[in-house]
């Protein structure tokens, strides 16, 4: 899945970046939601949205979106959050910053434990994200995460491919955890 995360630039840009996004992530068939901006996804035809603090609810993201889209909330560092998020009809929750990121770095830090809690009171697929490198990856999965949310380990590099085959591993562990 990918997700356009652009808030640094204007409206038109901004949906003119969308629109291409789309088209290059459907023709492959990969899923794109758009970050903090509902009406952003239900304009561009993205599969969905994903929801931080200041954003709409999820009842309302689902209402203005198709009925099968896909929402996601950021849960930072709090399980009631998630729990939350879960009875109100989210698809999936994110929790972290689990480790420095220059993308945020003033994010909240989440304790990794946060994930084998959360895997044990929720039944949505649960996002790892910040600061997220190849090297810390399996401890994230081991411990609950079904998918990693990356940007600067992927884009901070020459070979994006290269440095994407290297989360492969993290997702070969076997969790005892689950």
């Amino acid at each position: 899945m990918v997700q356009y995360r652009n808030k640094s630039t204007d409206a038109m840009l901004r949906r003119e970046q969308a629109d291409m996004l789309v088209a290059l992530c459907h023709g492959r068939g990969v899923p794109l939601i758009v970050n903090d901006d509902v009406e952003l996804a239900r304009a561009v035809g993205a599969d969905g949205v994903h929801l931080g603090r200041d954003d709409m609810a999820v009842s309302a993201a689902r209402a203005a979106l198709k009925p099968d889209a896909l929402i996601g909330v950021s849960c930072y560092d709090e399980l009631p959050r998630a729990l939350g998020a879960e009875r109100s009809g989210a698809d999936y929750v994110a929790f972290g910053s689990f480790f420095p990121s220059a993308v945020k770095p003033g994010a909240v830090r989440a304790p990794i434990d946060l994930l084998q809690r959360a895997r044990a009171a929720t039944a949505l697929p649960i996002v790892a994200i910040g600061g997220i490198t190849a090297y810390n990856a399996a401890q994230l999965v081991a411990a609950g995460a079904d998918a990693l949310a990356v940007i600067s380990a992927l884009f901070d590099t020459a070979d994006t491919y290269a440095a994407a085959q290297a989360f492969a591993p993290a997702f070969a562990v076997q969790p005892t955890l689950r």
